[in-house]
């Protein structure tokens, strides 16, 4: 009687987990890398990574850190409705001359709790080389 009834609870709870995980936000970004491609040193260094909550609950993204003080991402504040969608916002630092190769990472209560985006590129200076 006893091991039906651990037999019963651990299936129960089993099956709670199973679903717990099936139902709650999930995140899925448009693209995971940004290419700025060959920009000209001091234009615009503002990208969007755009994403929609594919799950079922609000998405909260917690954090967003870069892997250089040189790029600066901007998380939204407000959580995510399912179905909705958000953008997290990265701004480098384009007096910095030559190729671009970061990573950004983003911390949130999706199925998928980190996920890594990439900026790359590169930053030519037009008045190098003319003298």
């Amino acid at each position: 009687m006893m091991k039906k009834l651990v037999l019963v609870l651990f299936v129960g709870l089993l099956g709670l987990s199973l679903t717990a995980q099936e139902t709650g936000a999930k995140i899925e970004f448009k693209t995971e890398t940004v290419d700025y491609g060959q920009i000209e040193k001091g234009s615009d260094g503002i990208r969007v990574f755009e994403f929609t909550n594919t799950g079922s609950a609000p998405l909260i993204i917690s954090k967003v850190s870069s892997s250089c003080g040189c790029t600066i991402p901007k998380k939204p504040e407000e959580p995510i409705l399912p179905g909705k969608t958000g953008e997290i916002q990265v701004k480098y630092d384009t007096k910095r001359v030559g190729p671009i190769r970061k990573a950004i990472t983003v911390i949130s209560n999706a199925d998928t709790p980190t996920k890594v985006l990439k900026i790359k590129g590169e930053i030519k200076d037009p008045t190098a080389g003319t003298k």
